[in-house]
């Protein structure tokens, strides 16, 4: 089954870029282009997709208000920021609205293909450079008092972990853990902290806490 993407980007050059890219790869799929936020949500109604490659600079509805207009209605649409603003509030505001992944536009057409798969078995995926601004901007502190959130040592690590991009199976080889181990573990983090996916789990760890 091939995995089925919508590109939105109000650039026609970059959708057909995208497109004529995401077409080398026989897994993937490019159902739809649109150029905004609004268009996008529209078309939804009309057009099965899994994952969506989201611009974040667009006429009409930007990429940060279409991603939360999208996850509150089709909260399994996985959704990859892609842009060339690497802006500090654009990349919170779009995990927290439900993005899971956020990359630059500079990145090869290999790390799109390979975030878009990533992204589809329901990983978060980050690039580099915005974990590190994430990480600065959120002002983690050194020391967190964890146990007050009723964390074990494990779940702290996996948490870590998941904020860095590791996928259950990666996550397993780093602690010796089996990966249903681990995904009993996420559940685990899930309940306690009253959260919904591994990207709040990555944002809650990021600020060191305090939800």
């Amino acid at each position: 089954m091939k995995i089925k993407v919508m590109i939105v980007d109000d650039d026609e050059l970059i959708r057909s870029s995208l497109k004529y890219i995401l077409a080398s790869d026989t897994s993937i799929e490019v159902v739809n282009t649109s150029s905004n936020g609004d268009e996008a949500y529209n078309n939804l109604q009309k057009i099965d997709v899994d994952v969506i490659l989201m611009d974040i600079r667009m006429p009409i509805c930007n990429g940060v208000a279409a991603t939360k207009k999208i996850s509150s209605i089709y909260p399994d649409k996985k959704i990859i920021i892609l842009t060339t603003f690497d802006d500090d509030d654009y990349i919170f505001e779009a995990l927290k609205n439900g993005a899971k992944g956020f990359l630059l536009k500079n990145v090869s057409p290999d790390k799109i293909i390979e975030a878009i798969k990533i992204v589809y078995q329901g990983n978060l995926l980050l690039h580099p450079d915005v974990t590190a601004k994430l990480t600065s901007m959120l002002q983690m502190e050194k020391k967190v008092e964890w146990q007050k959130y009723d964390l074990t040592e494990a779940e702290v690590n996996i948490m870590k972990l998941i904020s860095e991009g590791f996928s259950n199976k990666e996550i397993a080889d780093h602690v010796f853990l089996s990966e249903g181990t681990v995904k009993n573990k996420i559940s685990d983090i899930l309940d306690k902290l009253h959260l919904r996916d591994r990207t709040q789990i990555a944002i809650f760890y990021l600020k060191g806490g305090n939800k």
